[in-house]
């Protein structure tokens, strides 16, 4: 890197903002742009790129994989998510072409739903409903998912009643 203080002050701006979690191109852009004029901004993404340290791709595939572990979606949450990070649509509809909604539904809506456990059937499925909605899940899917927990529930409390017997 040059002797360039402004070049250098920018990058380390860039560096600090990476250092709490990864980000797109666009984030670490639209950060750096309050602070300082375009050209050495632009400078500061290519060096970064370089450094591997912005990669869109990269950060797609990870953002995926902490929402799929941590907090399941639908993968047109998850794509309308990467978008509104500013990763590419292409980069984005690839990062999630072979998620399984399905399963996702199911691991969201298990959570939930041990949360609503002593719950009647209207209650449940209205608040799971909402719940897997918000995540993205078709209505058909999340129907599926609620009448798939209701039964499980419904099984897991006659065999604890069988088993107080």
């Amino acid at each position: 890197m040059k002797d360039d203080e402004p070049l250098q002050r920018a990058h380390m701006a860039a560096l600090r903002f990476l250092s709490y979690r990864p980000r797109t191109e666009t984030e670490v852009q639209s950060r750096l742009r309050h602070r300082f004029p375009a050209p050495v901004v632009e400078q500061v993404l290519e060096l970064l790129r370089d450094e591997a340290l912005v990669d869109d791709v990269r950060f797609a595939s990870q953002w995926r994989a902490s929402r799929e572990s941590h907090n399941p979606r639908s993968g047109w949450a998850i794509r309308r998510e990467l978008l509104a990070k500013g990763v590419d649509g292409l980069v984005a509809e690839e990062a999630v072409q072979d998620i399984d909604d399905e399963h996702n539904a199911y691991r969201a809506g298990l959570k939930a739903a041990g949360r609503l456990g002593g719950s009647d059937m209207p209650t449940f499925s209205r608040r799971l409903w909402g719940y897997l909605k918000r995540r993205g899940f078709s209505d058909s899917l999340s129907r599926r998912t609620i009448t798939l927990l209701w039964e499980e529930m419904d099984d897991q409390n006659e065999s604890d009643m069988q088993e107080e017997r």
